[in-house]
């Protein structure tokens, strides 16, 4: 049997789940996973199901009969074979946390992701991603050579078959241009200090400010620098005991781990954007082990 996902979001409407169920029923397919939720805000409907194909459909004849339904709910949607690994492109500059965390977790199989190569605008993590027998590229950054740096960069996207973009403290500022077309295609991981404690230092800022939780946030990167669709966030508690280090500490652990369930969810197609927000749907059964590992 053949393992699928069928991700939907649509203005919602009565019937649409009986006309996905019903489909699926037809075609000799059974449901192993579902979830939904309707938006009363937005008017939106969104969904995502698991399903084995019993007699062994091909996604493109499933795809091919799902289409009329589709259209009568003018459904952004899509059938995804479970088996097959996303193409991940990973971004570095000089702190390697949340790296060499990916890497560990994808050389386990806890992160089900083919890693197509690492960029760096710096040469430190080159033999740590050599050592995987990674492709690594260095693309460097300067104010005068923008453009041509995001231009090989796209071109290595293109050429590498790149699905989806993973800032692992990649810091710099990604162009418009390049948020625009990478849509909901490039994830990125920060303190959740900010907006409050923006620049230099955020851990610093936040000790001097003695605060009593640190954590991070990854997001879908938009042209607005840090304010994309939440995927993830988590945090630690700390106290007036720790020094600034100490947050420095935690707070780097928790960034690993924010990142990779973040990751987790998109490659599985748990994450809809609903605007500046995101509907994310719990992970399936089996799978929930390895996201939480850390």
């Amino acid at each position: 049997m053949t393992h699928h996902v069928l991700t939907v979001q649509c203005p919602s409407t009565r019937g649409i789940v009986a006309a996905i169920s019903g489909f699926l029923a037809a075609n000799g397919c059974n449901i192993t996973d579902s979830h939904q939720f309707d938006d009363p805000l937005t008017g939106m409907f969104f969904a995502r199901m698991t399903f084995q194909a019993e007699t062994g459909a091909a996604p493109d004849t499933l795809r091919e009969g799902f289409a009329p339904i589709a259209d009568t709910f003018a459904m952004g949607w899509a059938i995804h074979d479970a088996s097959e690994r996303m193409k991940v492109l990973l971004m570095v500059s000089n702190f390697g946390h949340c790296l060499n965390d990916l890497l560990y977790r994808w050389r386990i199989g806890a992160l089900p992701i083919d890693i197509v190569g690492v960029v760096s605008n710096h040469m430190t993590y080159q033999k740590v991603v050599v050592n995987h027998d990674l492709p690594f590229h260095q693309i460097k950054v300067t104010k005068d050579n923008k453009p041509e740096a995001e231009a090989r960069l796209m071109a290595l996207v293109e050429e590498s078959g790149a699905e989806l973009i993973v800032l692992a403290r990649y810091m710099q500022v990604l162009s418009d241009a390049i948020c625009r077309r990478m849509s909901g295609r490039i994830i990125n991981i920060h303190h959740s200090f900010l907006p409050s404690f923006k620049g230099a230092n955020p851990y610093k800022q936040a000790y001097e400010r003695g605060v009593k939780l640190i954590g991070a946030t990854a997001h879908y990167v938009t042209a607005d620098l840090d304010e994309g669709p939440i995927i993830e966030q988590d945090t630690v508690r700390v106290t007036h005991a720790q020094s600034a280090e100490d947050y420095v500490s935690l707070g780097r652990d928790v960034e690993a781990q924010v990142l990779s369930r973040a990751i987790h969810a998109h490659i599985h197609h748990r994450v809809f954007q609903n605007g500046n927000k995101t509907v994310v749907f719990p992970a399936s059964p089996g799978s929930y082990a390895s996201e939480r590992m850390g």
